[in-house]
């Protein structure tokens, strides 16, 4: 396959097709190359830019949901923080207090099927408008199922994305939860975008999945149009079904990374969840694999890398990020 040309056809602005994608992740393409020509495609779309973001784990545990690779699920045994949702004070202190000058997305994210009831989402949009207008970052919110009046709602709180990930395909979604219909999903993200919310829309990798789930994967989240794709890679968690799963290994790891740029050109790549675990010391290679994007810091229920070490690392690659001032102080936001 000539990656060169294939490269040359995305950067004129015609898409790749299944078929080359399925060329693309096979062993047949050199993973070298095909990270060449996916670090081409990041500069010509993305620039030299990095989008970092942080994370709230805003409500934690006690899931309803069966996910497979989540420590939240109340159907496993994992030794996992559980909590109510966190109050507004609570949630602007955090907000103000875990995100480095670096990020340029707060999100808030609470584990469940959806917000429970008027009083919470009442909470979340009083916490988003307080975050919003007194610190510098944009606000973003991953909060389950999600409903029109609901999204509209949030939007005019002043949240500006809204994350809900497909996880993987559609066959083979049942292998992963067997609780909760992938078109629900499919009906989120069409209600988060028609309330004017950009859309953070990725998937989880090391799965069991294969490449044919990839690449379908991939190419509903091109039909969907997001603006932010996480990658995220599994991390056994002990009492979970998944626990003796083996990770991937750091190559077909980047090679996910390097498809993904390939099928979605324009996108922000993240590479989120499980970073650290599967990539090891081969993890600056994540942004010479086409990503243009991560979290900083930790995730849900897991420690992530100090900020300051990957910022570090970007730094060093030659790569730029946001330098955002502080805003107010944390105390400043209570009653917002």
């Amino acid at each position: 396959m000539d990656i060169e040309a294939v490269t040359d056809q995305l950067i004129a602005g015609i898409s790749i097709d299944r078929g080359q994608a399925a060329r693309l992740a096979s062993s047949e393409t050199d993973i070298f190359d095909l990270m060449y020509a996916a670090n081409r495609i990041r500069r010509h779309f993305q620039g030299n830019r990095v989008e970092f973001c942080s994370i709230i784990n805003a409500r934690s545990g006690r899931c309803p949901n069966d996910c497979k690779f989540c420590a939240q699920s109340s159907h496993w045994h994992a030794a996992v923080e559980t909590y109510p949702l966190m109050s507004v004070e609570q949630l602007a202190h955090r907000a103000a207090t875990i995100a480095p000058a670096a990020v340029d997305n707060v999100g808030i994210v609470t584990s469940g099927v959806a917000v429970r009831n008027n009083d919470e989402l009442d909470t979340i949009c009083r916490a988003i408008g307080g975050i919003q207008r007194r610190l510098p970052f944009k606000v973003c919110a991953s909060l389950g199922e999600l409903t029109s009046e609901r999204a509209h709602r949030l939007k005019q709180a002043g949240l500006t994305r809204y994350h809900h990930n497909l996880e993987t395909s559609e066959r083979f979604y049942p292998r992963l939860c067997s609780s909760y219909d992938y078109r629900k999903k499919l009906q989120t993200i069409s209600a988060a975008a028609e309330a004017g919310l950009q859309l953070c829309c990725g998937g989880i990798f090391g799965a069991g999945e294969d490449w044919a789930d990839r690449i379908e994967l991939a190419f509903t989240l091109r039909r969907l149009d997001p603006d932010s794709v996480p990658i995220n890679f599994l991390r056994p968690v002990p009492g979970t079904p998944l626990e003796k799963l083996k990770p991937l290994p750091p190559l077909e790891a980047l090679r996910i990374i390097a498809l993904f740029r390939f099928i979605l050109p324009d996108k922000t790549i993240k590479v989120c969840g499980g970073r650290e675990h599967v990539l090891g010391d081969m993890q600056s290679w994540m942004f010479y694999a086409g990503a243009n994007g991560a979290i900083l810091g930790n995730y849900l229920t897991t420690v992530g890398r100090r900020p300051a070490e990957d910022l570090a690392m970007v730094k060093n690659l030659g790569l730029e990020y946001a330098q955002n001032t502080a805003g107010r102080s944390p105390a400043k936001v209570r009653g917002s």
